[in-house]
């Protein structure tokens, strides 16, 4: 089914969430010459560490995308405050509505539905009703998911993993997370992959398929 898509969006809650939830996908979509946008919700300038200027997390998605392969026109940032999207659910339901009508998406990756972050809950919700009709996949955050459904997989190479690891690199704002980690990185896309029957793996909820 991914491989027939042509024209894909990524919704993000925060910078960073759709590298960490699917950099390797990312990586490997543009590497067949699929375009790829990329919608980040909040910059989240209120939990920006001291030290840093306010919008660093703006600068850093953009450099970090860019290592994926998007085209800096194909990168969207809003400036929605972090752990309030919900209180702006509306605003986000018109905004992607108006995405969809300019672009026609035929494919759309979300969080997963069982992410518990009240931000990424928002943004799973509000993309499922702006989309329903699109074919969608939820992606992984492991340390916000209670459980995870892992329907479909997207084979990897080393090089996807690795651009992956490279893109994360970029949130230095974002200091050592263990999620961050190339180690946890890695690990995660082995585990996928032994469920997959191949190297490496990015593991994916099937929210809605058209055939």
């Amino acid at each position: 089914m991914i491989t027939n898509c042509k024209n894909i969006l990524v919704l993000a809650p925060h910078t960073d969430d759709g590298e960490l939830g699917l950099g390797g996908t990312i990586s490997r979509l543009i590497e067949d010459g699929k375009k790829v946008t990329y919608v980040a919700f909040s910059t989240a300038q209120q939990s920006v560490p001291e030290g840093f200027p306010k919008d660093i997390l703006k600068t850093e998605v953009k450099q970090a995308t860019q290592t994926l392969g998007i085209e800096p026109g194909n990168l969207i940032i809003y400036n929605y405050e972090v752990r309030k999207l919900g209180y702006a659910r509306q605003e986000i339901l018109e905004e992607l509505i108006r995405l969809k009508k300019v672009s026609d998406f035929d494919l759309v990756f979300i969080p997963s539905l069982h992410d518990i972050h009240q931000d990424h809950t928002t943004i799973a919700q509000e993309g499922l009703r702006a989309f329903k009709n699109t074919n969608i996949l939820g992606y992984e955050l492991i340390w916000n998911n209670l459980t995870f459904n892992t329907q479909c997989f997207v084979r990897l190479e080393e090089r996807h993993i690795d651009a992956k690891v490279e893109s994360l690199k970029a949130y230095k704002s974002q200091g050592a997370r263990d999620y961050l980690s190339k180690d946890f990185i890695y690990s995660l896309a082995r585990a996928r992959g032994v469920q997959a029957g191949c190297t490496y793996a990015e593991a994916f909820e099937v929210i809605r398929l058209f055939l």
